[in-house]
């Protein structure tokens, strides 16, 4: 009887270290705050990117929906202008851009539109550069959802709703801390689209990660940009991100 009791004190005692072992394991779960800095953080610190004024892009664009190539040029510049140049042989030319101001895109078949309402908050609110120093004041709210899996990955995803438009889901790498996705509703001419956007293929350019594959989709159509070459800090002409006609 007393080798009985013992036994079943010590499975007790065992079972009793294993839950705390287990727990000590287990980490709570980040607020938000901790996770923007995480990706602050990972991205490349806050000091390499108080140093950045803007960055230039460029690389390839293939929509294989379709079959269509290009090359695509991506411009930014503090506080909050922005530009995307899209050439695509056979399909004409397309661009955008804000000033901070104004919004504005620009096609070979439509000519020149200047974007008004959610369309022109949501090209303003995307333009903020540096992005990953500002997030935090970007949104009025800042939800933690849960975590997802981004491929065989886990991600912590966060809901942003903005003063105007529809709310924008960040996903952040559990491990690495970056941001690997985002998701948001765009405003259109054509009306509200899905969008999805995965960021992959992070390359050290100056101390700060840049993701190297973007792909983008839609219901319409995923298009997959490669870039190539990014510099920071070039001079930009604030004339390019000018409504054309301005």
């Amino acid at each position: 009887m007393k080798k009985h009791s013992f036994g079943l004190m010590a499975l007790c005692v065992i079972a009793s270290a294993a839950a705390i072992r287990v727990g000590a394991q287990t980490p709570a779960t980040p607020t938000v705050d901790q996770i923007l800095d995480k990706y602050l953080a990972a991205s490349g610190g806050r000091a390499a990117f108080e140093k950045l004024t803007s960055v230039t892009a460029k690389g390839t664009i293939d929509v294989p929906d379709v079959g269509l190539s290009g090359t695509v040029t991506l411009l930014q510049k503090a506080p909050g202008m922005a530009s995307t140049t899209i050439e695509i042989p056979g399909a004409g030319n397309q661009r955008d851009g804000t000033d901070g101001v104004t919004a504005w895109d620009q096609s070979s078949e439509m000519g020149v539109r200047e974007k008004m309402g959610l369309e022109l908050a949501e090209a303003k609110r995307a333009a903020v550069f540096p992005r990953e120093l500002k997030l935090k004041s970007m949104y009025d709210k800042l939800a933690l959802r849960g975590t997802d899996k981004i491929g065989t990955r886990d991600a912590f995803v966060i809901d942003a709703t903005p003063a105007e438009g529809s709310a924008v889901r960040y996903y952040f790498d559990t491990e690495s801390g970056l941001l690997v996705r985002q998701s948001f509703t765009r405003q259109s001419p054509q009306g509200p689209i899905d969008v999805e956007v995965t960021f992959s293929d992070f390359k050290d350019i100056d101390g700060i990660k840049r993701p190297m594959t973007i792909t983008q989709k839609t219901s319409q159509f995923t298009a997959i940009i490669k870039l190539t070459d990014v510099k920071h800090n070039a001079p930009i002409d604030d004339a390019v991100f000018k409504k054309p006609g301005l």
